[in-house]
């Protein structure tokens, strides 16, 4: 493993953990970061690295797992009148998890566009940036619209027994949008929920818990690919591979617990007008270059 791409790998590790729970586009980011040229991992394919953005956030996935894993796992040790301890089914727990199922259904939709949006993007250069500059622009747009409309609202939902079924598949819904790269998954599930006025704080739980079937299944179809059209890894690329989601893992865990507390006291308008200078940063920087090129 070469030192300067293992700080490389790190530096992707560093910006996943961050960016997929920030709603700023995590793959966004890491598409950003390798269409520049010095900060590209060297000695390893492309079929790698486009693999690598997506099974890296298994690790990602990892943290959410313990961090919520009261919230999400079903049994519960229990003592009977007679002192015995016995296992028993939470019966809130798995409504919860049936309203994530639900909203896993429209993500299967996604597949379609994603592979129309990658076919598009083999043939145009500057397609993939400038798609990454207007979504990251417009949905940072949608954020501050958003919180200044909720402004005159009451959030009508503020715990996950709440949320009824039909309002989750509608949140499931907006995944569909998350294909088109800079939208940010959890960003647009979160836009969804404060439209049908849930508090931000159960629309930031219910998308990471519903981040665990959509990015596992991601990650798992990426990962097939990347083997049936390689066949194999090197040791090098499964190194490389370890290390940046040791690297994730431990920044989500702070980075998921950052948002958590954020969002108690604060509204998603900084992550808007972050969004929005990124945006425009990349079309003067990589966009508007290449054309006058």
């Amino acid at each position: 493993m070469k030192f300067l791409n293992a700080l490389k790998i790190i530096l992707l590790g560093i910006v996943e953990g961050i960016t997929e729970w920030l709603p700023i586009s995590s793959t966004g980011h890491m598409k950003l970061i390798n269409a520049i040229p010095f900060l590209q991992v060297k000695g390893v394919s492309d079929g790698f690295m486009e693999m690598f953005e997506y099974v890296i956030q298994l690790a990602a996935i990892l943290a959410v797992v313990i961090l919520f894993w009261r919230t999400i796992w079903p049994l519960k040790k229990e003592k009977s009148e007679d002192g015995v301890s016995k296992l028993v089914l939470q019966k809130d727990v798995l409504s919860f998890w049936g309203k994530i199922i639900v909203a896993c259904v429209p993500a299967l939709l996604a597949l379609l566009p994603d592979m129309l949006f990658e076919k598009l993007c083999e043939k145009h250069a500057l397609a993939e940036p400038l798609m990454i500059s207007c979504t990251l622009i417009l949905y940072g747009v949608a954020f501050i619209v958003l919180e200044n409309f909720n402004k005159k609202r009451t959030p009508r939902i503020t715990e996950i027994s709440q949320l009824s079924y039909k309002y989750a598949f509608f949140i499931g819904c907006f995944q569909l949008l998350a294909a088109i790269p800079g939208t940010s998954r959890s960003g647009i599930t979160i836009i969804g929920a404060l439209l049908l006025g849930v508090d931000r704080t159960t629309a930031s739980k219910f998308t990471f818990v519903l981040a665990i079937p959509t990015m596992v299944g991601a990650s798992a179809y990426k990962l097939l690919k990347f083997f049936l059209d390689a066949g194999t890894m090197s040791g090098t690329e499964i190194a490389y591979l370890a290390l940046g989601m040791a690297v994730a893992f431990t920044v989500s865990l702070f980075a998921i617990k950052f948002l958590m507390n954020f969002v108690k006291n604060h509204d998603f308008k900084v992550f808007g007008w972050y969004r929005i200078a990124l945006g425009i940063l990349v079309i003067g920087v990589i966009v508007i270059p290449a054309l006058v090129v």
